[in-house]
């Protein structure tokens, strides 16, 4: 039964947040600075959620650090997204392996 509860609550949160901005924002939003801010919200938030769990996921910080930096050095590049998972995922490895 808890299930769902659960399940209402969060299809209640979820719709909740989807329709209230349709209606407090009838109109095209002008101001440059909160459209601005409204665009760089969903990166905030991803690397928010992001950025701990890489850290905490290997159980070491000298790996995952490793990983890290591979990732972000490969993606300054440009290079597609399963070059840089996979290639962050071997450097953790190797230097799992190594330390």
């Amino acid at each position: 039964m808890s299930i769902a509860v659960y399940i209402a609550v969060m299809a209640g949160v979820t719709y909740l947040v989807r329709s209230v901005p349709f209606t407090f924002f009838s109109k095209k939003i002008k101001s440059r600075f909160f459209r601005s801010f409204l665009y760089y919200i969903p990166y905030a938030v991803l690397s928010a959620m992001t950025i701990p769990a890489i850290f905490y996921s290997t159980g070491s910080m000298v790996t995952a650090a490793a990983g890290t930096i591979a990732a972000l050095i490969l993606s300054y590049f440009g290079a597609p997204l399963i070059v840089v998972a996979l290639s962050a995922s071997a450097a953790a490895y190797i230097a799992g392996l190594i330390f």
